[in-house]
C-alpha cells in the first residue's frame, strides 16, 4: 500500500487535469450542453467537493451525484419502523451513527433515544452482538444498513450467533443490491447519463462482472473508482478515453484493492445467509425488483422482521423536501428550496443533510455556501418566471 500522500500529489492532478482537458477538446460537449458523468458513490461525492475536483474540471464537464449512500435511499417508512422495534421497551437497538439523526415522519433515532428508548450507536455488527451475549434477558437488535460493501461483516455476525446459539441476536435487515439501483438510473425516461464512476468499496466485495450490463445493454462506460483525488481524476480520464475511441467498458482503475471476481470469502458468506427480495423501496426510485436482501428461512430466528411486529410503512416525504430528486440525479442539492434554509446539518429535512455521504452535507460543508444560495435564489426567480 502506497503513502496516501502519492494519492493526493498536486503535480500529478494538473497532469492528469491537462489530459482530461485534452480528451474533452476531442468531443461535442459544451458548458451549456455538458458530457454528464455520474459518480454512484457517495464518498466519490465528497471528495470531489472536498479537494476542489469540480472545480479542475472543464466546464464541459459535469459531474452528476448518484444514490450510493445507503443512509439518503433508505426510505421514511423504514425509519418510521426501527422507532417502533427500539421502543420496545425488551429491546436494545444499535445503529451506526449516521442513521441515527435521519427525520422519520415522527421523530428520529435520535430523539427516540432522547424519549428514552434503548439505542445504542455501534461500529459493527460484532459489537451489537457481544451486547447480546452481555444481556441475555434483552433482545438486542442490529440495524442492518449499506450495499453489498457492509454485507459481509453482517453476514458473519449472523454465523457467529448462529454457532454461539444465542437466541436474542436479531437484524433489521436494509441491505441494498447496486446492479438495480443503476438499472433504475438508466432506465429512468428523464435522466440521461454518459458514463459512471463505479463504487469501489462494492466492487471490493462484487467484482466486476455485476457491472457489465452496463456497456452491454445501455451502452454506457464504466469505471470501477478508488476515493482519492488522484483516483478519480484517473477515472473520469480512463472514462473519456473510452467515450473517445467508441468503446463501452467495464474498466477497474482500483486495481490495488479490486479483484476481477471480487471477494469469494465475502461473496460466500452472503450466499449462506442472504437471499434477494423480489422488491424493496428506494427513497427517490420507487420500488425496484430485486434491489435488496433478506434472511434466508434458516436464519429466520434472527430476522426482526420475523420475531418482531414489523408494520413495513411507507410514508412519503415532506412536500418540500426534495430528496428523491437529488438521489436520481435530477437536481443538484442547492436546486432545492429548502437548501441552506430550512434544511441545515444542524435542522436537516432529509437524509442527504444528515449523512457523512450524502451530496446535500457535501455541498453545505465543502461548497461555496453564499455562491451556492444566490445560484439557489436565481433557479427559484427562473422557475417562477416560467
Amino acid at each position: 500500500m502506497k503513502y496516501v500522500d502519492e494519492f493526493r500529489d498536486p503535480e500529478k492532478a494538473k497532469a492528469l487535469k491537462n489530459k482530461i482537458a485534452q480528451l474533452m477538446d476531442q468531443l461535442p460537449y459544451t458548458e451549456k450542453k455538458p458530457l454528464l458523468l455520474m459518480e454512484f458513490c457517495g464518498g466519490h461525492t465528497h471528495t470531489l467537493f472536498r479537494y476542489g475536483i469540480q472545480q479542475m474540471l472543464p466546464n464541459s464537464i459535469e459531474m452528476v451525484h448518484g444514490p450510493g449512500c445507503p443512509v439518503c435511499v433508505l426510505p421514511r417508512g423504514r425509519v418510521d419502523d426501527c422507532v417502533i422495534l427500539a421502543e420496545r421497551p425488551d429491546v436494545i437497538f444499535t445503529t451506526f451513527g449516521d442513521a441515527m439523526r435521519v427525520p422519520g415522519s415522527h421523530k428520529s433515532l435520535l430523539q427516540a433515544k432522547a424519549d428514552g428508548a434503548d439505542i445504542r450507536m455501534v461500529y459493527s455488527p460484532l459489537d451489537a452482538l457481544e451486547l447480546a451475549r452481555k444481556n441475555p434477558e434483552r433482545q438486542v437488535i442490529f440495524f442492518a444498513l449499506g450495499f453489498e460493501t457492509t454485507m459481509p461483516s453482517t453476514a458473519l455476525t449472523v454465523m457467529q450467533a448462529k454457532a454461539e446459539g444465542l437466541t436474542n441476536f436479531a437484524l433489521f435487515c436494509n441491505h441494498l443490491t447496486t446492479a438495480p439501483t443503476i438499472q433504475a438510473i438508466l432506465d429512468d425516461p428523464d435522466m440521461h447519463i454518459d458514463g459512471f464512476l463505479a463504487p469501489g468499496h462494492v466492487s471490493m466485495v462484487i467484482g466486476e462482472q455485476p457491472f457489465e450490463f452496463i456497456p452491454e445493454r445501455y451502452q454506457k462506460p464504466i469505471v470501477i473508482t478508488g476515493f482519492e483525488p488522484l483516483d478519480i481524476l484517473q477515472s473520469i480520464y480512463m472514462l473519456l478515453q473510452q467515450i473517445v475511441e467508441g468503446r463501452c467498458e467495464v474498466e477497474n482503475q482500483y486495481v490495488r484493492i479490486v479483484q476481477k471476481q471480487g471477494n469469494h470469502p465475502g461473496l460466500a458468506a452472503i450466499e449462506q445467509v442472504f437471499e434477494l427480495r423480489d422488491s424493496f423501496e428506494m427513497r427517490g426510485l420507487g420500488t425496484l425488483d430485486d434491489s435488496g436482501v433478506r434472511m434466508r428461512p434458516e436464519f429466520a430466528g434472527f430476522d426482526a422482521e420475523k420475531k418482531f411486529h414489523v408494520p413495513n410503512l411507507r410514508v412519503a416525504d415532506p412536500e418540500s423536501c426534495q430528496c428523491g430528486d437529488v438521489v436520481k440525479g435530477l437536481i443538484r442539492p442547492w436546486q432545492c428550496a429548502e437548501f441552506g434554509k430550512l434544511c441545515t446539518p444542524e435542522t436537516p429535512m432529509g437524509a442527504l443533510m444528515v449523512s457523512s455521504e450524502g451530496a446535500c452535507a457535501a455541498y453545505y460543508n465543502f461548497g461555496d455556501l453564499p455562491e451556492l444560495m444566490a445560484k439557489r435564489q436565481a433557479h427559484l426567480e427562473r422557475e417562477s418566471a416560467a
